[in-house]
């Protein structure tokens, strides 16, 4: 992704009006808020950043040109939070379809991605995808931590729900974070995946809220999709690690009414 100027205030929003409420359409009450984890909450580091520690927990330093070409050619290749490869390999192809649905195959389709990239640096596509696995590995958005605090503080229930094939709890945890989430609706252990309204409603089951009375906050349509649970529905604008992205439009749309 480039540079991208500063989000919009709130995004856009399905289910709920946002900066004028007409007198007889008041917003509903909201007791929770799920938000998406990806490009919401966090955002993988910088492919050269990514690309340089890989590397070295091979045992191998790779001087900023070397890795520069590298990750141009890794991230084009396909990698996890990067954009969609332009190609799958046919051998790759039914672990792309389940890789956020089963473990093995989220690590197999981007392993395999990687190893079609000649590097000289042994054992770099494992290494490379350790690094997603490791709170080093991403960057929380800088309003993420303020915005679920505050949610916390008011007493609104928070989910996580995420198209993703590993246990993120340890990065909350990591981050500080975990004592503002109350749930998580990760697709590999439902086994449903955003826009399925099923993954939805599970969330929201989790925290014993009624759908029409939850906000899901995400980046893409895959969570737009729960406007089909009945949830209201905040889409943020996309940022790059480390920049706002808006999140705490969320804060206007969940507390309304409560001061």
């Amino acid at each position: 992704m480039g540079p991208q100027g500063p989000p919009g205030p709130l995004g856009k929003v399905h289910g709920v009006p946002l900066a004028s409420n007409p007198p007889n359409r008041p917003v509903r009450p909201v007791e929770a808020v799920l938000f998406d984890f990806h490009g919401t909450l966090a955002q993988v580091e910088d492919p050269l950043t990514w690309v340089i520690a890989a590397a070295a927990a091979c045992g191998t330093a790779l001087d900023r040109g070397r890795a520069t070409v590298l990750a141009d050619r890794l991230t084009t290749a396909g990698r996890a939070g990067g954009p969609l490869p332009h190609r799958v390999p046919p051998h790759l192809a039914e672990h792309w379809a389940d890789r956020d649905l089963y473990p093995h195959s989220h690590r197999a389709a981007y392993t395999g991605l990687a190893a079609t990239v000649h590097t000289d640096v042994a054992g770099l596509a494992d290494a490379l995808y350790e690094r997603l696995l490791l709170p080093e590995g991403w960057l929380p958005y800088p309003e993420t931590e303020p915005t679920l605090r505050k949610l916390h503080e008011a007493g609104v229930k928070v989910a996580v729900v995420s198209n993703i094939a590993f246990d993120i709890r340890p990065l909350f945890a990591a981050w500080g974070l975990d004592g503002f989430v109350d749930g998580y609706a990760l697709s590999y252990e439902i086994g449903r995946i955003k826009p399925d309204p099923m993954i939805f409603y599970r969330a929201c089951g989790l925290l014993g809220v009624d759908p029409e009375r939850a906000l899901m906050v995400g980046d893409t349509p895959a969570d737009a999709g729960a406007v089909d649970a009945g949830l209201a529905t905040l889409v943020l604008p996309a940022a790059d690690p480390g920049r706002p992205n808006g999140l705490s439009a969320v804060l206007a749309l969940a507390l309304a009414g409560q001061a």
